[in-house]
């Protein structure tokens, strides 16, 4: 057991050093910019299926965006059965700026193809009919509002390091008691199997994005045969930035302004779904990764805290190794936890939250095999 606890430790000392030091939660975008003079034109395209409850305050962060260049939106309707094109309608003619946006009713799914990946397919078709200058494209959900200014730090970003896919991992809301102690978790995990520092070094393998807030090149887009190439791809995001990084650079960063995703998770259940649509995805469908996975997740949280608790009964050198290495996870845990502002009391809590992305990850797996498939808004995959 002594072995077991201390490779535990040693693992974490690797993250604490080595593995890009996500943990830092520090590649953000700048919140100042730099003006760009001549401005390009940016569209921004957003598949919405059944999005009436967040596409209004979506629209009306993006119709309000304080940007110099041209800018329109396209929203594809992906065959809702609610009000998602009447709010949307509504939002733009509201806020003064009905004619930036335009609501195209999507075609019926494809065989072979995913819902999103469809609908910006049918984005990118109407550029020539509805943005034929656009330089740029703004790949983003329908549940996501901008900051005001977000459009010209992306711009910014994307002009002045001559990157060809800009993204940003927005701020998911932080106010239920589930959020609180999952979305940190959620974020740390994220940057731990997708170091940014290493996804924006040229020449690196890895590659990541985050799909509510892409802002790519377009001629990018048509080189690199978007979404055309990636049509099939489940975590679509992370298999568009690795398209483009074999041409070009990339940048994954944090949201340090008020660009948020409106989703709500109240209820774990929520939560829950939410990863273990795409968990066992990320495994390759492999048996043997899923058993290293969890093997992996229990080593490096479950051990350490039950050395402390069973080490403090029968052998104070366990305890004291376990607590240390306990210890150790809540210091590289801090970061994440200020970038949402919470307590830093929260941070033993990555222990359970880390026993519940492994259950979530198992369910993933169990839904794979029982046939239950990849289940999204009516449609399964």
């Amino acid at each position: 057991m002594f072995l077991v606890v201390l490779t535990s430790l040693l693992v974490w000392l690797v993250f604490l050093v080595a593995r890009g030091q996500f943990w830092r939660a520090n590649i953000c975008l700048p919140e100042g910019y730099v003006q760009i003079k001549s401005a390009p034109s940016i569209v921004a395209i957003i598949p919405a299926r059944n999005e009436e409850k967040y596409i209004g305050e979506a629209l009306t962060s993006l119709v309000n965006q304080r940007y110099s260049g041209k800018f329109s939106i396209i929203v594809v309707d992906d065959e809702s059965s609610d009000d998602t094109v009447q709010v949307a309608n509504a939002a733009a003619e509201l806020n003064g700026h009905s004619e930036k946006v335009v609501v195209i009713n999507g075609k019926p799914l494809p065989p072979k193809w995913t819902g999103k990946m469809w609908a910006i397919k049918q984005g990118i078709d109407e550029l020539s009919k509805h943005a034929p200058d656009a330089v740029y494209v703004l790949l983003t959900d329908a549940d996501i509002a901008h900051d005001w200014d977000n459009l010209s730090r992306l711009v910014s970003k994307a002009e002045t390091e001559n990157i060809r896919l800009v993204s940003l991992m927005v701020r998911l809301r932080y106010k239920s008691s589930w959020e609180k102690l999952l979305v940190p978790a959620f974020i740390f995990y994220f940057q731990k199997l997708y170091p940014f520092s290493l996804v924006n070094t040229p020449g690196r393998k890895e590659a990541a994005a985050a799909g509510g807030c892409i802002l790519v090149h377009r001629d990018t887009i048509a080189s690199a045969d978007i979404p055309m190439s990636i049509r099939t791809s489940l975590i679509d995001d992370c298999a568009l930035a690795r398209q483009v990084k074999q041409s070009g650079a990339i940048w994954l960063g944090l949201a340090t302004d008020d660009t948020r995703s409106l989703r709500r998770y109240d209820r774990l259940a929520d939560f829950w779904s939410m990863v273990a649509r795409s968990a066992f995805i990320q495994l390759n469908f492999s048996v043997v990764n899923l058993i290293g996975t969890v093997l992996g997740m229990l080593l490096l949280y479950m051990v350490p805290p039950i050395a402390l608790i069973f080490g403090w009964l029968f052998d104070w050198k366990l305890s004291c190794l376990g607590g240390v290495t306990w210890c150790l996870m809540c210091i590289l845990y801090f970061p994440t936890l200020r970038y949402y502002n919470a307590s830093i009391f929260w941070a033993p809590s990555i222990v359970l939250s880390g026993l519940m992305f492994t259950a979530m990850t198992v369910d993933s797996a169990f839904k794979y095999w029982l046939d239950q498939g990849n289940s999204w808004k009516g449609r399964s995959y």
